[in-house]
């Protein structure tokens, strides 16, 4: 091993100078550089350690990573302490669907956008968006007595209110079963 490292700096030290007086002489090449690849041949008596692979030790490290999923919550008959509300055990008889979130929530966001512009969007939206938003907004009509602007993207499958009614929309929604 240590016949590598002397052979490997005393190439070093004779290629060296070399390389920087071909560097400075060489026009226009300012910006290259010239690289020397060392390698070491090991004796071929020389064996590498195996690796050993200890199962026994794993529950340590596997109490460390997060789950890969928010697990199911559990059933309940009403809403829960925090207010969270569970979905109906089948989904109502709509052209549309609206899928919880992640962690179970129902996707009803508010956005303050251009430092007063406030919006609530519905995300997740899945199947005839058109017949959501004809729905929000005869839900909206009753609750503020105005006709909201409302705005569909086919493309994300998001309905955008102008305003802030995201509590209004997530009773409404739960009342619907979503």
């Amino acid at each position: 091993m240590a016949a590598c490292f002397t052979l490997a700096s005393a190439v070093f030290r004779t290629a060296l100078p070399g390389v920087l007086r071909l560097h400075s002489r060489t026009p226009g090449a300012t910006g290259t550089t010239a690289g020397i690849r060392l390698f070491c041949v090991g004796a071929p008596e020389q064996k590498k350690a195996g690796i050993i692979e200890s199962t026994e030790e794993y529950k340590f490290v596997e109490r460390l990573i997060p789950p890969s999923r928010v697990p199911t919550p559990p059933k309940h008959a009403g809403p829960t302490p925090s207010g969270w509300i569970p979905p109906a055990d089948s989904p109502p008889p709509l052209p549309y669907m609206i899928r919880r979130s992640r962690m179970h929530n129902i996707p009803v966001y508010t956005d303050l956008t251009h430092g007063n512009r406030k919006m609530t969007l519905v995300r997740k939206v899945e199947g005839d968006i058109w017949a959501l938003e004809k729905d929000v907004k005869e839900y909206l009509m009753a609750v503020t007595g105005k006709d909201l602007p409302t705005q569909v993207n086919e493309v994300t499958m998001t309905l955008t209110v102008k305003g802030h009614f995201d509590k209004e929309l997530k009773e409404w929604l739960a009342t619907k079963g979503f």
